[in-house]
């Protein structure tokens, strides 16, 4: 696990910072197991913001590899049944952040969005002390109903909002490298846009929640703050966002992206975008970063991505039976355990060939 958890961070940090210390990040060794101030000290070549914030605040060092986390097992998640499951393997995952392709802009984006998350959340909790939660005197007034025949509930803002513009800046502050910034390029400018993307996923879709005040419930008053969506909801959204990913080329300025076909309107700041098609994905190939969909396990009846026809690229699959441990007779114990044993239990599993 903990070999598993550093290639987690080595990965997240080649995402971070320009191409010339990337070698440098994956000799470090993992922040997940490393004080901050280590890292920092190990990391000379960092400049400009970043390199403040590593020095001054590690404590945000710390949440932004947090973040790194959460994003990196979204995608895990989002893609578990696809043939590019978002494996973390070094031979294989550096290269697919080489390229301009979908998987890559997906990387990117839920990257960024889970550290903004990260982030935001710390402030929420109160494990910052650079942040807490939202100013709700920021927020415009709400118009109170007049007094006479009035039905709804009076309501104002209040307690823990979430400061996602803090998240927010943080987030643009450590993915949105000084390296890129200025560059013309077309990979860093479809980088820095699925930065945005994932980011926006979460400033974009802020929900109300509110608390009633009154006697015996009866919501005379409601007080209500500003929280982020679940992640999950991020994830799902830009999976749908990937499905939909926009191809585009550079402009001849090479300042600006433009899409690719006719009659294709441009892509919005919360579209993922991409330059270069993606392989197949169905044989190991280091050289494109696929690591191949022999021995995946598939469902020999599902239609979808994760059926065998489709996972294992048409060469079949084997049935095999694993002994799998998990939970059972849970029981439930006033008040509020749920205990419940280790059992072995005999599955059939389809395997790709």
């Amino acid at each position: 696990m903990l070999l598993f958890a550093e290639a987690q961070l080595r990965v997240f940090f080649c995402l971070l910072y320009p191409a010339n210390i990337i070698s440098l990040w994956w000799a470090v060794g993992s922040p997940l197991v490393m004080d901050p101030n280590s890292i920092c000290r190990k990391t000379k070549r960092l400049a400009g913001r970043q390199a403040e914030l590593c020095q001054t605040e590690p404590e945000i060092v710390s949440e932004v590899a947090k973040g790194a986390r959460l994003g990196i097992r979204e995608c895990q998640h989002q893609f578990r049944y696809r043939k590019w499951n978002c494996t973390i393997h070094k031979k294989y995952f550096s290269k697919i952040l080489q390229q301009d392709i979908r998987e890559t802009a997906f990387v990117y984006a839920i990257t960024s969005a889970g550290v903004a998350y990260a982030v935001t959340q710390a402030c929420s909790m109160g494990e910052l002390l650079q942040c807490s939660c939202e100013n709700a005197l920021s927020r415009p007034p709400i118009p109170h109903p007049p007094a006479s025949g009035a039905q709804a509930p009076v309501w104002e803002w209040g307690g823990c909002g979430d400061d996602v513009e803090f998240g927010y800046a943080t987030c643009k502050q450590f993915m949105d490298a000084e390296g890129k910034k200025g560059q013309s390029d077309i990979k860093s400018l479809i980088d820095l846009h699925n930065n945005e993307a994932g980011r926006l996923m979460i400033k974009n879709h802020m929900r109300t929640e509110c608390k009633c005040h009154g006697l015996s419930g009866s919501c005379a008053l409601k007080t209500c703050w500003k929280k982020m969506p679940h992640f999950r909801e991020v994830g799902d959204r830009l999976l749908d966002r990937f499905n939909g990913a926009f191809k585009v080329m550079g402009s001849n300025d090479g300042k600006t992206l433009i899409p690719v076909g006719h009659n294709i309107k441009r892509p919005g700041q919360q579209d993922l975008i991409y330059s270069a098609e993606s392989p197949d994905f169905c044989l190991a190939n280091r050289r494109t970063g696929s690591p191949g969909t022999r021995g995946r396990v598939c469902n020999s009846t599902a239609m979808d991505v994760s059926g065998c026809e489709l996972l294992c690229c048409g060469r079949g699959h084997r049935e095999e039976s694993v002994n799998i441990q998990e939970n059972c007779q849970c029981r439930f114990h006033w008040c509020c355990v749920v205990q419940c044993q280790r059992c072995t239990v005999q599955k059939d599993l389809n395997i790709c060939l």
